[in-house]
């Protein structure tokens, strides 16, 4: 067949056609809004389905895979649904949820700033790794994608956003470019690099899937999407090719993947939490699972390590793929007397002031965020009232909405060059302007970035605009140039915990690679603020009680101090920030005396909540002027109630990087 005769027939075919999807390469795409609809209610259901059946099997298989008693069945669970009468939230699903209420709120782009608003006000507990340094971080003051950044955001690599950003795909049917990229905005609010990848695949597959129905094709479009380069590009070639030297044998792939991607996974990224790791175990579910919808759940929990994310995320692909006639009425309908899915009830038990939702209001929003976007990037709605088609624009691309990111700013000493930037990938195709303020001397600001040699110190205050052509904005920021760090000249460093209690460390549930914690104090003046053996924990004891931890230097020669920088390391989910911050020096005496006045930025949380808590920032400690051979930072260490066993006995600790000094 020649190609005009392709297309022309490709056009009459989507007329004609008694089937209710139709694609033809990069022409609009057309589906009826009732199979739309079908389509996102078997999503949210297979998502929930998937979350609910595979949580009792969260954490459960490491070291060899789950058992083939299948179906596994909703086991413990079902004692759950019968108590909430309905389906009820958990991470995997609440997240989405919150989405969708932003988008019913500002339409169905919301920007990082909407949703850094959301995140602070709904999420209040039940979030980790990721997810948890991300809302820290939010609370400090940075907006997406710096939450994300993997200098910020130690769990960078972790599987969090592969659970929460289903939703962009499933209000962008069949605009695939559209929906990676969207998936990889999102994204970016949690995570970085090569732990977004797998976050990418599935939404190209979600979008993919409302017109594509086999999986081998479904994980190749999911493939085109990625980086050629990347990890995950790779780690999906390698599931593909296990797969076809074990087709019958899905625990012997099961094997070479765990081998290779967490038992000789690299310490710093070694965790049952592992973005790739989980990713390579969706995609053994999905080719081992041939579309059969509870071969593909038993396998997706059989395979380990977080497995309720793998079940949610391919049970509501398969939604996608099927509609609701794809999905077995005994997982959607568990509990004697109900006659809706999941008894048309959505509970939510995770989230501050989520509304429980009828769970028909949830697919009926999300269809009209579908039907908004589709609109919006040049498709329409055709057709009369109960027959509609949505005609789509496959090449519709996402263009983030126009917003400043913020960040940490520069860190900036006399005679040092600087080489910065305020923007990101996502916001770097924008002008920039600067509109007002005086940037410090010797630097120069071209195009958002600020480079030169600074040649005096003080602060600046400048104004930047923003404009993508059609709308413009402008923030003003905050600039300081320091004096020369003289830390490392100090001639003793001062603390009360000098060496990492390595027994007491091993005992804990601590989330980081080993080689991350340094084992001396010494380190928090050698310039090294991340990356391996750049932590101090100043974990001493094994035994729950109040502490107070300082750190400080000293010099043989009377020194001028005004300031003092505190770089935080890592944090864990039980302890390691200071809850009071206050700045000390030595007088003529000997005595420790409290320098007054001092002025923090930024602020210590103004809670010790863990929720609170960032990674990886930097408190500036400014006072008058003091004269002395020794200065130290004192408080107290927070040590967190946490459900894990293993941290009920350990004390209170601080996490440090550096402490800066300057005249």
């Amino acid at each position: 067949m020649k190609l005009p005769t392709l297309i022309i027939w490709c056009f009459l075919t989507s007329i004609v056609s008694l089937h209710p999807v139709v694609s033809c390469g990069s022409q609009p795409s057309r589906i009826k809004v009732s199979v739309l609809r079908d389509k996102v209610e078997a999503a949210w259901i297979g998502q929930m389905i998937g979350n609910i059946y595979g949580l009792p099997h969260e954490g459960k298989y490491i070291n060899t895979p789950g058992p083939e008693n299948w179906p596994y069945g909703y086991t413990k669970n079902l004692d759950k649904l019968k108590q909430y009468n309905g389906a009820f939230s958990d991470d995997d699903t609440d997240v989405e949820y919150m989405y969708l209420l932003q988008m019913q709120k500002y339409g169905p782009e919301p920007s990082y700033a909407q949703l850094r608003d959301a995140w602070m006000y709904h999420i209040r507990d039940r979030v980790w790794l990721a997810n948890r340094a991300a809302l820290g971080l939010m609370h400090f003051g940075y907006t997406p994608p710096f939450t994300g950044s993997k200098l910020l955001n130690p769990h960078w690599y972790q599987i969090d956003p592969q659970l929460i950003n289903e939703i962009w795909a499933v209000t962008a049917p069949g605009m695939v470019k559209y929906a990676a990229s969207k998936s990889d905005w999102a994204a970016r609010i949690t995570s970085d690099d090569w732990g977004v990848e797998p976050t990418i695949l599935y939404g190209a597959m979600y979008s993919a899937a409302f017109f594509e129905s086999d999986i081998t094709e479904l994980i190749e479009t999911g493939l085109k999407s990625l980086p050629p380069g990347g990890r995950f590009t790779q780690t999906v070639k390698d599931m593909i090719a296990l797969h076809a030297r074990y087709p019958k044998n899905w625990k012997a792939s099961w094997k070479e993947m765990a081998q290779k991607y967490y038992t000789d996974e690299p310490d710093m990224t070694k965790t049952i939490w592992n973005a790739n790791l989980n990713g390579a175990c969706a995609i053994l579910a999905l080719l081992y699972g041939q579309g059969d919808f509870q071969h593909t759940l038993d396998l997706s929990c059989a395979l380990g390590f977080d497995a309720d994310n793998q079940a949610a995320t391919v049970a509501g692909l398969l939604g996608v793929i099927n509609g609701m006639k794809g999905l077995p009425e005994n997982l959607y309908l568990p509990v004697e007397g109900w006659k809706e899915p999941f008894n048309n009830n959505y509970i939510n038990i995770t989230r501050f002031d989520l509304p429980d939702a009828k769970i028909s209001d949830m697919i009926n929003q999300t269809v009209k965020n579908a039907i908004d976007l589709v609109r919006l990037k040049g498709g329409k709605l055709s057709g009369k009232s109960g027959n509609e088609v949505l005609i789509i624009n496959p090449e519709a691309v996402f263009n983030p909405p126009v917003e400043f990111y913020l960040g940490p700013l520069p860190q900036m000493e006399i005679g040092k060059p600087v080489d910065y930037t305020f923007y990101t990938e996502a916001n770097k195709v924008y002008n920039w302007s600067l509109i007002s303020g005086t940037i410090p001397e010797g630097l120069t600001f071209s195009k958002g970035r600020l480079t030169g040699i600074p040649g005096a110190a003080g602060y600046s205050k400048i104004t930047l605009q923003l404009d993508n052509g059609n709308s413009k904005i402008t923030r003003d920021f905050d600039l300081l140039v320091r004096t020369k760090n003289f830390a490392p000249t100090a001639d003793t460093v001062l603390a009360n915990v000098r060496q990492l209690n390595e027994k007491v460390l091993d005992s804990c549930w601590y989330t980081f690679g080993k080689s991350m914690y340094a084992k001396d104090v010494d380190v928090i003046n050698d310039g090294k603020t991340s990356g391996a053996g750049s932590v101090f924990y100043s974990l001493a004891a094994k035994t729950r009680i109040p502490k107070v931890d300082y750190y400080g230097y000293g010099w043989k020669k009377p020194q001028k101090i005004s300031m003092l920088a505190l770089h935080t390391g890592c944090l864990e989910e039980f302890g390691g920030w200071f809850t009071s911050l206050n700045v000390q020096y030595m007088n003529e005496s000997g005595q420790w005396i409290p320098v007054e006045k001092i002025s923090v930025t930024h602020p210590l949380p103004a809670t010790d909540i863990v929720f609170f808590q960032p990674h990886f920032v930097e408190y500036v400690i400014s006072f008058e002027t003091v004269e002395t051979k020794a200065i130290r930072i004192i408080g107290d260490a927070k040590i967190q109630d946490h459900w894990n066993k293993y941290t009920k006995q350990v004390s209170g600790f601080t996490s440090i990087t550096e402490l800066s000094v300057y005249h």
